[in-house]
């Protein structure tokens, strides 16, 4: 029976993935909206170059891969902004949990982009209005994850998503879903992701889709001896509005207590090298506290620079 039920989510993960793969024969850059949903939150994931869907083993998971917030065994609470280019910054909070009345995993999500405030021009004052205007974009969720197997496991997050542009708004509702497979053979796992499927959003009655991507990735312990770990990840993604993409990655670890990470982002058309770096102190017996620091290079466009910290309890 277990079989059964992990080779029909099985099929009903690949599917959307083939779909996608078979309706976007073009790249479509430049067409889809809420951008903002494709931008990495963690600091540790993105130093490894974003190859975390087989990974996603800390609070983070609800963005990279909610099936794998079933390995929390501890309330974990998550703190990450983002320093993107062009004075944009990107904050992302949240929280993990279990509670004894209920089975599975649990998280809480908030997500926002912010930005100065912007000089109206227009055609006839292209030195500007005098006027300004506000952007941004932010979104909730609420994630949940469970065992199926004692190896394999799945989870989704639900997105509500308020985007604004001067004086106008727009809403709409996203979802995430998500598997990984503990293969059982040097510490291997296979992740599958769908991120941000859902509707379309209307500023000028000129309807624009969400950017789903699909993801599959597999993560596995390269080393590991005594004190020092290596952990190597790779991942294969298909956006819906661009061409097909890699990341690749290895985080070192020292004790479980520093971290040293690099990864490289292969055929996007800005992103490349990642680093990052990271430690975690343990406060007292049952609690503990990470920091981590990833540097991006997106090329022409400088360079973007992450921090998070976590606190688990």
């Amino acid at each position: 029976m277990k079989t059964k039920v992990f080779s029909g989510i099985l099929i009903l993960a690949l599917v959307p993935g083939v779909v996608l793969a078979g309706t976007q024969p073009f790249e479509k850059v430049g067409t889809y909206a809420a951008q903002f949903l494709k931008i990495g939150t963690s600091a540790r994931a993105s130093g490894m170059g974003g190859a975390f869907t087989a990974v996603a083993n800390d609070a983070t998971a609800m963005y990279w891969n909610p099936a794998g917030m079933v390995e929390i065994n501890r309330t974990q609470v998550t703190l990450n902004s983002v320093m993107w280019p062009a004075d944009v910054d990107l904050y992302f909070a949240g929280a993990v949990f279990t509670t004894p009345y209920l089975p599975g995993t649990f998280g809480i999500s908030a997500r926002a982009l912010t930005m100065d405030p912007m000089l109206e021009r227009t055609i006839y004052m292209p030195e500007g209005t005098n006027r300004h205007f506000d952007a941004g974009d932010m979104s909730f969720g609420l994630s949940y994850a469970m065992y199926f197997t004692d190896k394999f496991s799945a989870g989704f997050t639900s997105h509500f998503i308020h985007m604004g542009l001067a004086d106008k708004s727009v809403e709409s509702l996203a979802f995430d879903f998500g598997l990984l497979y503990r293969i059982g053979i040097q510490g291997m796992k296979l992740g599958m992701m769908i991120q941000s499927l859902g509707g379309e959003v209307d500023y000028d009655d000129r309807a624009s889709k969400l950017p789903t991507l699909f993801k599959v990735g597999l993560s596995m312990d390269a080393y590991r001896r005594g004190a020092h770990a290596l952990l190597a990840a790779g991942e294969f993604s298909h956006p819906s509005d661009n061409k097909e993409r890699m990341n690749v990655g290895m985080e070192y670890a020292f004790n479980q207590l520093l971290f040293v990470r690099s990864g490289y982002n292969i055929a996007y058309d800005s992103q490349g090298l990642a680093w990052g770096l990271g430690f975690r102190v343990d406060t007292s017996q049952t609690s503990d506290l990470g920091f981590d620091y990833a540097w991006e290079d997106l090329g022409y466009l400088g360079a973007a620079h992450r921090v998070t910290l976590n606190f688990s309890y």
